[in-house]
C-alpha cells in the first residue's frame, strides 16, 4: 500500500467542520490556566470510543459510554481539576448537567455530547461553575481554539499534547487531528488519559470502533509509567464525513490507509505521554525482534518497560 501521509498543524480543529475552545472556570481554586474545553462539529459525527478497564469508573465515563453507544456524537466537553469519580448519584447528575449545558448552548441533544473529567477523585464537581461560563466557552469556538482546548485538559502534564495528519483516501484529502492529556497513573491498557480524535473522513461507526481497537493495541496500550491504572481513561473518535470520500464501511485499501495515518499519529501521542510521565527524565523504547508473533513481542516488550529495576537503571544512567 502506497502511503501519502504527512503531519500537519491544527490539532483537533485540523479536519474540516471542527472548532474548539478552552476557558478557565475556576474548578480548582489554585488553577490559573484553562480548565474546561469544548470541541464541536458543525455536522453530526459517527463516533466510537474505548475506556478504562478499571472496575471503578468515573461518572463521566459511564455517561459517555451510554451516549456513544449508538455511534452518533456531535460535541465533547471536558474539564480538568476534578475527576467526578467516587461521587455517587450527585456525581452522575453533575455529569449529565455538563452534557445538558453544552447541548443547550450548541442547539443539539444532550445525548450527542461526550463528557470527560480528570483531576482529583472523591470530591463533587462544582458543575455550576461550568454552567455559568458555558456561553463564553461556546462563543469562543474557532479553528484556532485548539490552542485553548489543549491547555484546558492538562493536569500534571508539563506540556500540551496534540498532533494532526493528512492523507488521501478515495481521491479526497482526509485529515485527522487529536489532543490528549496524560502524565501520572499511567499503565498498560490506558491510564489517566483523555484523548480526543477528530476526522473529516467518511467512515462508519463500526469501522471507527474497529480502527480504535487496532490502533490502541500498538500505541496507547504499550505505554507504562507508574503501574497505576485510572478511573477516567477515555479515547474517542468523531468522524463528520466532510472530506467527501466514499464512506468506509468495510476493511480494504481505504480503511488501511485511514488506519495507517491513525497509527502514525497515535504513536507520536503515546510517546509524548510516556516522555511526560510525572518525574520522568528518560524515555525508554523497547523493540523486539525474532518473536513468533506480534502478541508475544508486545508481551516481552511490556515486561521490560514496566520493570522498576529497568526504570531505575535508566534513571541512574
Amino acid at each position: 500500500m502506497k502511503s501519502d501521509f504527512s503531519f500537519i498543524k491544527g490539532g483537533v480543529t485540523a479536519p474540516a467542520g471542527f472548532t474548539a475552545n478552552g476557558i478557565l472556570c475556576h474548578i480548582k481554586a489554585s488553577r490559573k490556566t484553562n480548565d474546561t474545553a469544548l470541541i464541536f462539529s458543525e455536522k453530526p459525527c459517527n463516533a466510537a470510543g474505548v475506556f478504562t478497564q478499571n472496575r471503578v469508573k468515573a461518572e463521566s465515563v459511564k455517561l459517555t459510554k451510554k451516549n456513544i453507544a449508538n455511534g452518533r456524537i456531535q460535541a465533547v466537553i471536558a474539564n480538568s481539576g476534578n475527576a467526578n469519580c467516587c461521587t455517587g448519584a450527585q456525581g452522575a447528575e453533575n455529569a449529565l448537567r455538563m452534557a445538558k449545558a453544552a447541548a443547550t448552548e450548541l442547539g443539539i441533544s444532550a445525548d450527542d455530547v461526550i463528557v470527560c473529567s480528570t483531576g482529583v477523585i472523591g470530591q463533587q464537581l462544582p458543575v455550576e461553575k461550568i454552567e455559568q461560563n458555558i456561553g463564553a466557552l461556546k462563543n469562543g469556538l474557532s479553528k484556532e481554539g485548539h490552542k485553548e482546548a489543549r491547555i484546558a485538559i492538562m493536569t500534571t502534564d508539563t506540556q500540551f499534547k496534540e498532533c494532526a495528519v493528512e492523507t488521501t483516501i478515495g481521491g479526497k484529502t482526509v485529515k485527522i487531528g487529536t489532543m490528549c492529556k496524560g502524565s501520572g497513573m499511567i499503565h498498560i491498557n490506558l491510564g489517566t488519559m483523555l484523548s480526543f480524535i477528530t476526522t473529516d473522513c467518511a467512515i462508519s461507526a463500526e469501522m471507527l470502533q474497529k480502527a480504535l481497537y487496532e490502533t490502541v493495541a500498538g500505541t496507547y496500550n504499550c505505554v507504562s509509567i507508574d503501574g497505576d491504572t485510572s478511573t477516567n481513561d477515555t479515547l474517542t473518535i468523531l468522524a463528520n464525513g466532510m472530506a467527501g470520500n466514499e464512506e468506509i464501511t468495510a476493511d480494504g485499501e481505504d480503511y488501511r490507509k485511514f488506519l495507517d495515518a491513525l497509527n502514525r499519529m497515535n504513536t507520536v501521542m503515546a510517546m509524548k505521554i510516556a516522555a511526560d510521565g510525572e518525574g520522568a527524565s528518560r524515555l525508554i523504547e523497547c523493540s523486539v525482534t525474532g518473536a513468533k508473533d506480534v502478541q508475544t513481542a508486545r508481551g516481552l516488550a511490556k515486561e521490560v518497560i514496566r520493570s522498576n529495576l529497568v526504570k531505575a537503571a535508566m534513571f541512574g544512567k
